[in-house]
């Protein structure tokens, strides 16, 4: 006879484990309510024990990507795992592209929605349980951090930057004046540039209207406590401190940057150069950097 799986079945079997609530429930299912049989379903999956090592440090790892549709979409993937030996290892690396492949046809927003879904490897397991059971394989706790995704229109074009150490990718997106315009040799060219720069230079926004409406007013009450430690009279305070703002988003956005390959342009100036090659305009509509060990 099956024993009925009661909350408190799933939370003694998630003492006894380390596992989460679902994969308790999952396993007592499958045991007939059987705790022993459970606990044991558990590790034959790896699953306890990913569980057990998830709260350890995590700073190695592979950030995965992939152009896709010719180009008109890209996804990135940051896997972070607790060694560098475990990152170069080719196993770890296959991994890492199984989760691409698995993002290349996914519409998650972000890591929590995207490990929910069901893995296109095995429908009976949530991507979630197939990264714990990999885990357990490899001996160290193992993470999927962030994803991101960019799907451009017809007039649109995403370009990728994975740095050669693997730690580091960006995706940026844009999206040009006609189909033409994102075909064109100069628009793939611009986009690359754009990746890279985003990779060295690591923009907060696009431009002024993507920054967090607090860290601008952060930056604002910073330059007015400068001033007046400074002595400035309280008549300059207001302007000194809009003068301060105003620097500030210039150096964090990413359109008035100074281009990393030459200094001695914009990226805003890089575009219009290169849309007026490309026969158009060019608009940059977002971009995502993803580094292990970063926020």
């Amino acid at each position: 006879m099956t024993t009925p799986i009661t909350a408190k079945a799933v939370s003694e079997l998630r003492q006894r484990t380390g596992a989460g609530m679902m994969d308790c429930k999952k396993a007592l299912e499958e045991a007939g309510g059987d705790m022993d049989a459970a606990v044991e379903y558990l590790r034959s999956k790896g699953i306890a024990k990913a569980e057990k090592r998830a709260d350890r440090s995590t700073s190695e790892g592979i950030v995965g990507g992939e152009l896709l549709n010719h180009g008109h979409s890209g996804v990135l993937v940051e896997v972070a795992c607790e060694t560098d030996f475990v990152a170069r290892n080719e196993d770890f690396g296959a991994f890492v592209q199984t989760l691409v492949a698995q993002m290349a046809k996914s519409s998650a927003g972000t890591a929590a929605e995207f490990l929910a879904e069901t893995y296109h490897g095995d429908t009976t397991q949530t991507v979630d349980q197939y990264v714990k059971v990999t885990a357990a394989k490899t001996g160290e706790a193992v993470n999927v951090k962030k994803v991101a995704r960019f799907d451009a229109g017809e007039s649109g074009l995403v370009g990728m930057y994975r740095h050669h150490n693997g730690k580091l990718g960006t995706l940026v997106q844009i999206t040009a004046s006609s189909p033409a315009v994102a075909k064109h040799e100069s628009t793939h060219q611009l986009v690359k540039f754009i990746a890279e720069h985003i990779a060295a230079s690591a923009p907060l926004a696009v431009d002024r209207n993507g920054v967090p409406a607090d860290k601008v007013e952060s930056e604002r009450r910073i330059g007015e406590e400068q001033a007046r430690e400074a002595g400035k009279p309280e008549a300059m305070i207001e302007k000194i401190a809009t003068g301060k703002v105003e620097a500030f988003l210039k150096d964090v956005t990413l359109m008035p940057q100074p281009w990393v390959r030459d200094p001695a342009i914009t990226i805003a100036a890089l575009v219009k150069d290169h849309a007026e090659r490309a026969g158009g305009t060019i608009v940059v509509d977002g971009f995502a950097r993803l580094q292990l060990g970063a926020d």
